[in-house]
């Protein structure tokens, strides 16, 4: 069956059962895993799918996809430009970390930092950070949210309320072509604004899988971040916003593949 006719059933799947596996749509219309894989990652750059591990699940204009689908969603590509954005980290500084699987590898990337006071409302950065010893860790109280370890509400806010930290690295759920960050939750969205508010300087990590997305709550527009970090470049009317905005944009280089 020609790629044009897959394209369609592939969605209707996905749409009947909510999620499509590569084995199983492989096995579906008899062909490789390597051709649904690349028919995946055609949906996925046109945003009708997202891409998970072992297969796609449908977008959503309102809600988010599952917390361990995310963390498997384009892993590599969050590695490096987790790796990218904690070389930019000094070490005797003051960071915040907020929710979300690509802060979380920055986390991972910074078990190497001295001297370093880290503030976070992502209860899954401390288990990440308790083996730096030499990085004082507090965690911004709050409500928590059982999906994905987040601290969100009043008392997070109030809590960051207190700090002026040296940097902070914040995700976002998409990134839409105006260049305004978005999410799902109104109270993630109070506390990422409070954080904005209390840091010198901001860093964006943020794969390209948020640029096809949409989300219904408006964070803030890239021009109160100073770095953006991700894996392939912004279209070009972003790209010049970004540069009439003074917003540094670093995109990783990723191997090729075998």
């Amino acid at each position: 069956m020609p790629q044009a006719f897959r394209h369609p059933e592939i969605l209707d799947i996905a749409r009947r059962d909510g999620k499509v596996t590569v084995e199983g749509l492989a096995a579906h219309f008899g062909v490789t895993r390597q051709t649904i894989r690349r028919d995946l990652s055609d949906l996925a750059e046109s945003g009708k799918l997202e891409r998970v591990h072992g297969g796609a699940v449908l977008t959503s204009a309102v809600s988010n996809i599952g917390y361990e689908e995310r963390r498997a969603l384009n892993a590599d590509a969050k590695q490096l430009i987790a790796r990218a954005c904690a070389e930019e980290i000094p070490e005797d500084t003051s960071l915040f970390l907020n929710i979300g699987t690509s802060t979380e590898a920055v986390a991972h990337e910074l078990l190497q930092h001295r001297n370093m006071l880290v503030v976070t409302n992502n209860i899954n950065v401390p288990r990440i950070l308790v083996d730096n010893p030499d990085c004082t860790i507090v965690v911004a109280g709050g409500q928590l949210r059982r999906a994905d370890g987040g601290l969100v509400g009043k008392l997070t806010i109030e809590a960051v309320s207190q700090f002026k930290f040296n940097t902070a690295v914040i995700g976002c759920s998409a990134l839409d072509e105006d260049g305004d960050m978005l999410d799902f939750d109104v109270q993630e969205v109070n506390v990422s604004q409070t954080i904005i508010k209390q840091s010198r300087k901001v860093f964006l990590v943020v794969d390209h899988s948020k640029f096809n997305r949409s989300a219904p709550l408006r964070i803030s527009s890239l021009s109160e971040v100073d770095t953006v970090f991700t894996d392939r470049p912004f279209a070009p009317p972003l790209a010049a916003r970004c540069r009439e905005w003074g917003v540094k944009v670093v995109v990783v280089k990723q191997p090729p593949r075998p």
